[in-house]
């Protein structure tokens, strides 16, 4: 019983200690029990055991102590199961801390009665006795409570002995009105409530303590134990521990000794504490129940059928002794479930070694599904044999066709172990194999490790080729560093066709990603040539794709449908199953980049449903970053977030961040979330591009940065803008791209510089766009660069020929099927607009802006249609109050602010974030429009703008009073006008 107790405390012990460091999921539920016991007399936390309730316990009682240092009196007690044999011992613990001095200030009989409880004298007998104790306890709390706050704790309620439960529910009930409080935990299993209510005061909360989510579990784990487990082991461990922390945090700690891999034949070890307590239980029934316990542990579907096909004589009388014990039960229809995952592994990890080979070999006898008849088969036999192997091998490829790409790798990781040791070159194809199918399934660390084992020991030279073809593979985007990979694998492929196929092929890919473009297309027409030489006709399609990638790229649509269209042809159309689906996605992006965003939509959600559950993480991520891409220009701007939380889903279970998912996202968010998220998302998926050095996705991380904080809309948004849009333009002139997304770019980029002022800049920068753009450029790309021409017009101060520009944009989109680029370009026609006093027209394209925007739920455009309407508003309740005075753009109008207000030209540059260039290009700008010489001038202009807007203010103009520091800055954002000096001309 003392190891037992020990045991008990030791390890509730640790699980506290490390609860309160890190408090992982608890947060919020802390917080809201110290807001209810402020509010309320008690708090009861419940839940089954190790989940956590102690650990929330001990954490509030810290926290109170920090935020309440006068927490007065506290009186704790955490008994264990055996005493709840030995009476009034929970009291005893519970009052060890109250000073003697408040035991005698009671009445003789009940002080008598209560020192005799705490064996300070003879134990109470009789019902006075028992009654006296009750009556000392409650003055003792009173008396307490007259000095200050009491609170009580009673960790783990459910082994408090009765006789200390009573005394505790008769006095809780007696203590309204007082400065008492209560905090308990009890263990409750799964759904049920808790029993011992009554200890706690009327109108104690009850909080349910739930699971972890495996995000939360992994951080756990790797916290607590201080390492980072192998993946497959920490999915093992979320899969048994199912939310349980202390679970998790002893499997965790087991794994690490173990030190041995999981799931391939090799089960996750349960330590013999906790299967100690699981199974305390379980371990009391008769052997046959014992044993059909093990065979329904070691199904993958356990259900009463199985068990009586596996020769079980009476497996639902079994059962129902298990369910009486609540170690398992029968679902009506027969199917098989423990009470909870871990007493199945506990179940399985307690049985000796020659029981667990006999439930398989049942087991084996009994299913009828190849794959898992396999693997019962191998499991029965744990030793080296050729027939096993092959068979698990057939298993595997069967279960890689069917889609199930976890079992294909588990079941060819057991034909490597029972590979035969004279059989070296078998092993390590299979090995390779299943170094294939742990790609398939997202599980990089397992594949890198087999792939370098054969490396390290094959003295074949196309097993090493393979091998490094998974090294490449697992890199993902990260190629840029994989060229000596490729050049060692091109020396042992030296004389053979289809392996130097594979290695000109990857190098094209990295190519491609690094934006060596012309490289790229060099080695992806050698890869053709040579798969072709050696007949492999999935290696030269998947050459063909690349290079129509890669020309599309670099701007020459003709030779990338050619190419494309070769690849299809060999493959045999786009209903060829597996082998088109790559092609499928690329003539859909061609598409889009087309315009063609209907014909786009339709490929990519006909090919995701194809896909379903049966392709790798790979495919499911590529198609699903391309389905984000044509939502987003189609205005599906709802569908996009969903589509792109799907994308960060598939990449978090293989826990990697992957700047394809993280891109998806931040498109998504730029069309509807909102900015920060966007900025925040980009930012991500830069950094994580530049450490892959993938210049592809940096391309388009960058773009969306820009858009990002273009639609900010202020001058700090578009200096930001054009720093990460600048990128973009250097980086696709170093990479020769000139695809229609370049240049949509480098719109933005002259979007943000007119933002800025620099209407010098940004016309350089649509002069080259315009070079560029070739004579059968998509409308989309003309009407991006038509936007930005018109809102270059409009800063120059032109405004009737930029509202020209836009409604040619606006034109030309309206054929298209753009709805999110036609919202952007109504936004700019209807600022342009506005701040010509063009007020009904302002408000008309405005309006369409703001519907079409919410129609589609483009929410950070909808935000910037209301924003320009309020502004129109503005301008029509001030009146004409100003009227005929020179327009400011808004970043010209906060540089008049500073500068009126004393600011140096650098201190305003470092205000704005732009250049001091740009500081003294506006200030020339503003001197002209209000027509002042000198910085004292305009100082004086300003001022008296300021006393205009006050007047507005004071003759009821605006209702809206502002302090005069602030008029001429915030009064119609956007539209700053500022009386010209006296004697110039209008």
């Amino acid at each position: 019983m003392r190891d037992d107790r020990e045991c008990h405390l030791q390890g509730k012990g640790r699980a506290t200690a490390m609860g309160i460091r890190s408090l992982t999921g608890r947060r919020e539920l802390l917080d809201t029990a110290r807001a209810e016991l402020t509010a309320c007399p008690g708090v009861l936390f419940h839940g089954p055991a190790g989940i956590g309730k102690s650990v929330l316990v001990a954490a509030l009682l810290a926290s109170l102590a920090t935020h309440d240092r006068s927490a007065g009196t506290v009186l704790h007690c955490s008994p264990a199961e055996e005493d709840t044999r030995l009476p009034f011992v929970g009291l005893i613990d519970l009052f060890a801390r109250v000073p003697e001095n408040c035991l005698e200030a009671l009445a003789p009989a009940p002080r008598a009665a209560l020192r005799a409880a705490l064996l300070r004298g003879r134990e109470p007998v009789d019902d006075q006795s028992r009654l006296a104790v009750r009556v000392a306890v409650l003055d003792v709390l009173r008396n307490l409570a007259a000095t200050g706050p009491v609170l009580l704790v009673i960790d783990d309620l459910q082994w408090l002995d009765g006789p200390s439960a009573e005394v505790l529910a008769f006095a809780v009930r007696r203590v309204e009105g007082l400065d008492i409080r209560v905090v308990a935990a009890e263990r409750v299993a799964d759904g049920e409530q808790p029993e011992r209510l009554r200890c706690c005061p009327p109108g104690t909360v009850e909080l349910a303590v739930p699971p972890l989510t495996d995000g939360e579990v992994a951080h756990l784990v790797r916290t607590g134990i201080g390492v980072d487990l192998p993946p497959a082991v920490l999915r093992a461990i979320q899969d048994s521990a199912a939310g349980n922390p202390w679970y998790a945090l002893e499997l965790g700690r087991a794994a690490t000794r173990e030190r041995g891999p999981v799931g391939v034949g090799r089960t996750l070890p349960v330590p013999r504490r906790l299967r100690t307590l699981l199974l305390n239980q379980a371990r009391t029934l008769p052997e046959t129940a014992r044993r059909t316990l093990l065979v329904t542990s070691a199904a993958a579907r356990p259900s009463l059928t199985l068990l009586r096909a596996a020769g079980l004589h009476d497996p639902a009388a079994d059962l129902a002794e298990a369910e009486r014990l609540g170690v398992a039960t029968a679902d009506a229809d027969g199917a098989i479930r423990f009470r909870h995952p871990l007493i199945r592994a506990a179940v399985y990890a307690d049985a000796p070694e020659y029981s667990r080979r006999q439930a398989h070999a049942l087991l084996a006898q009994s299913v009828t599904e190849p794959v898992e008849q396999a693997r019962h088969l191998a499991l029965a036999h744990p030793h080296e044999d050729e027939t096993t192997a092959r068979t698990l091998m057939s298993a595997a490829e069967s279960a890689r066709r069917h889609g199930a790409p976890d079992a294909a790798f588990e079941l060819a990781e057991l034909a490597v172990r029972r590979t035969p040791g004279d059989r070296s070159a078998d092993r390590a194809d299979r090995l390779l194999a299943a170094a294939e199918y742990a790609c398939d399934a997202g599980h990089l660390e397992e594949a890198g490790q087999a792939a370098e084992t054969v490396l390290a020991e094959s003295g074949s030279a196309r097993q090493r080729v393979r091998a490094r073809l998974i090294l490449l593979r697992n890199a993902g985007q990260a190629l840029e560093g994989a060229h000596d990979l490729i050049e060692e694998g091109l020396r042992d492929a030296d004389g053979d066709p289809e392996a130097e196929a594979w290695l000109h092929h990857w190098a094209a890919v990295r190519g491609l990603l690094c934006g060596e473009l012309e490289e790229a297309a060099r080695h992806a027409r050698r890869a053709a040539r040579h798969a072709a030489r050696a007949g492999d006709t999935d290696t030269r399609i998947g050459a063909l794709a690349t290079l129509a990638r890669v020309r599309s790229l670099a701007g020459a649509p003709v030779a990338a449908d050619a190419a494309l269209e070769e690849a299809l042809t060999l493959v045999g159309g786009a209903d060829a199953g597996p082998e088109s689906w790559g092609l499928i996605r690329m003539r859909a992006i061609l598409a889009l980049d087309s315009d063609k965003v209907t014909e786009a939509r339709d490929q990519v959600a006909g090919l995701l449903a194809e896909i379903g559950e049966f392709a790798g993480v790979e495919e499911v991520l590529a198609t699903l970053v391309s389905l984000t891409r044509i939502q987003v220009r189609s205005g599906d701007c709802r569908e996009a977030l969903r589509t792109a939380a799907r994308c960060s889903r598939a990449m978090a279970e293989t826990g990697v961040q992957a700047a394809p998912a993280l891109y998806a996202a931040a498109l998504a968010a730029t069309a509807g979330g909102t900015a920060d998220e966007a900025r925040h998302l980009a930012e991500q998926a830069v950094r994580a591009s530049e450490a892959d050095g993938d210049r592809l996705f940096l391309l388009r991380a960058l773009a969306v940065l820009g858009q990002a904080e273009l639609l900010v809309g202020d001058p700090r948004g578009a200096a930001a803008a054009v720093e990460a849009l600048q990128r973009v333009k250097e980086l696709g002139e170093a990479m020769s791209a000139a695809d229609p997304p370049v240049l949509h770019w480098y719109s933005d980029l002259a979007e943000a510089l007119v933002v800025l002022g620099e209407t010098d800049a940004a016309g350089a920068v649509l002069r080259e766009a315009r070079i560029r753009a070739s004579g059968d450029a998509p409308g989309s790309v003309l009407a991006a660069l038509e936007r930005a021409e018109g809102l270059r017009e409009a800063g120059l101060g032109r405004a009737k020929e930029g509202a020209v520009r836009l409604r040619a944009a606006v034109d030309r989109l309206r054929q298209l099927p753009l709805p999110v680029e036609l919202v952007r370009t109504l936004i700019a026609l209807g600022a342009v607009e506005r701040r010509a006093r063009h007020r009904n027209a302002a408000r008309a394209v405005l309006g369409e802006a703001l519907e079409t925007a919410t129609l589609i739920g483009a929410a950070p455009l909808a935000a910037r249609a209301r924003d320009e309407l309020a502004r129109l508003e503005a301008g029509e309740r001030s009146g004409e109050a100003g009227a005929g005075g020179p327009e400011l753009t808004p970043t010209e109008a906060r540089i008049a602010g500073l500068v009126g207000g004393g600011a140096t030209n650098r201190e305003v540059a470092a205000e704005l974030f732009i250049s001091v260039k740009t500081v003294e290009g506006a200030l020339s700008r503003v001197y002209r429009k209000v027509g002042v010489r000198s910085r004292s001038a305009l100082a004086h202009a300003m001022a008296v703008a300021v006393i205009a807007s006050g007047a507005a203010v004071d003759s009821g103009e605006d209702d809206q009073v502002k302090p005069p520091a602030q008029a001429v800055m915030t009064s119609q954002p956007g539209r700053v006008q500022v009386p010209r000096a006296r004697g110039t001309r209008r």
